[in-house]
């Protein structure tokens, strides 16, 4: 099974580094020296890794043939893809793969079906679930601690325990500067910009 492990960002220094946004909760695995990985586009690779380092929060990497900037920077923006076994876990219970989530049905505390899992996407800050709802609508599922109660593979369900509004936008707390803004307008026309999205 091939899983994106990492994208390619802009070039640095002279001598062939590039940055990357790491996808993998396990980059020490996926992205050591010695590591072959596919590309997309399949032009651009397969791309062997080099050398690796952190500066300044980021990942640099060096791959084998690029000795340069213009080498470098010819391949920004391709998706990096490692080659896993299906059968491999995570070493953290806590932690999974993109394809352990995918098609997991999301369901409340109760048992109240959300949707399915459809797309996992990852933020510099956190992961979101993007699920499916039964009329074919989406909505975004932050993949957190305080959001995402369990995850029981074994019966292929996610149970979470939303705040209001996240699924149900009718359930959503009302920002009550607006209705003062409202309540302060007394002849009775609306508001300036109210019913307006910002």
């Amino acid at each position: 099974m091939q899983l994106v492990v990492a994208r390619i960002g802009r070039a640095h220094g002279i001598k062939g580094e590039v940055t990357v946004e790491v996808r993998t909760d396990e980059p020490e695995l996926r992205l050591a020296p010695g590591a072959v990985l596919a590309t997309e586009p399949a032009g651009a690779g397969p791309l062997t890794i080099e050398t690796g380092r952190v500066h300044s929060g980021r990942l640099l990497l060096r791959f084998e043939g690029v000795r340069d900037r213009t080498a470098a920077e010819a391949l920004r923006n391709t998706l990096l893809i490692a080659e896993v076994d299906p059968a491999e876990l995570p070493e953290d219970p806590e932690e999974f793969y993109d394809h352990q989530l995918m098609d997991l049905d999301v369901v409340l505390a109760d048992g109240t079906e959300i949707g399915r899992i459809t797309e996992i996407t990852h933020l510099p800050s956190q992961d979101l679930f993007i699920v499916e709802r039964p009329d074919g609508s989406e909505v975004m599922i932050p993949f957190v601690e305080e959001i995402v109660a369990e995850i029981d593979l074994e019966a292929q369900r996610a149970v979470i325990t939303p705040p209001p509004g996240l699924v149900d936008e009718s359930q959503a707390v009302i920002d009550s500067s607006r209705d003062e803004d409202c309540e302060a307008d007394d002849d009775g026309d609306e508001a300036p910009g109210a019913g307006k999205d910002a």
